[in-house]
């Protein structure tokens, strides 16, 4: 039996925007999996010391934002994990869970280029690959890339970021263009990202 092709794509969604969304769609319509889990991350490593929202509001909100989009699946996987969250043991817990799933590591280009300084990134090359997408500013050269590692040269470049999207939120600056209209209302109704 085929083996389900699984990307994850991990990160704070903190909270998630139309560029998480978008970049997800486009990696399902090209056939490069079946599936795209946004792994909804409790604390990374390399970001100590970031203010989140609960875990909970930030997968809810995660959900909201892909009710529509069938192959596009938040996942809580990691906050049942030891913390903090190393990748290599994500994906490694990933593929012992589901076996009939094969799991490639979807980053952005500012990631791939401090790579080497993520725990066991070596293996996760190996074992599972990656999927790296472009992020403005953050120029990577594809004839750099070992096997297993292939640029997105063609993915949607989104020039958002969640910090930018929590400052407009508490300044009262429209976001009809960053983020999904449903998160909005969740986010105004639960109180979040007022104390920034």
């Amino acid at each position: 039996m085929q083996k389900r092709r699984v990307g994850i794509y991990s990160g704070s969604f903190n909270p998630i925007h139309l560029g998480h969304v978008r970049l997800a769609e486009f990696i399902c319509s090209e056939d490069l999996v079946d599936e795209v889990w946004l792994m909804v991350s409790p604390l990374n490593p390399l970001k100590q010391g970031q203010t989140l929202e609960p875990d909970a509001h930030r997968l809810a909100m995660a959900k909201i934002a892909t009710t529509h989009c069938p192959k596009i699946q938040p996942s809580d996987f990691e906050f049942y994990l030891p913390k903090p969250n190393f990748t290599y043991r994500t994906l490694s817990q990933l593929r012992a869970v589901y076996p009939d799933c094969d799991f490639t590591l979807i980053v952005g280009s500012d990631n791939w280029l401090i790579f080497d300084k993520w725990r066991n990134w070596q293996e996760i090359i190996d074992e599972f690959g990656l999927l790296v997408y472009p992020r403005p500013g953050y120029d990577v050269e594809e004839s750099k890339m070992p096997a297993n590692v292939r640029l997105l040269a063609e993915a949607p470049v989104t020039d958002l970021s969640s910090t930018e999207i929590r400052e407009a939120l508490t300044t009262g600056k429209d976001t009809s263009e960053m983020l999904n209209l449903s998160v909005k209302d969740y986010i105004i109704s639960n109180a979040l990202y007022l104390n920034l």
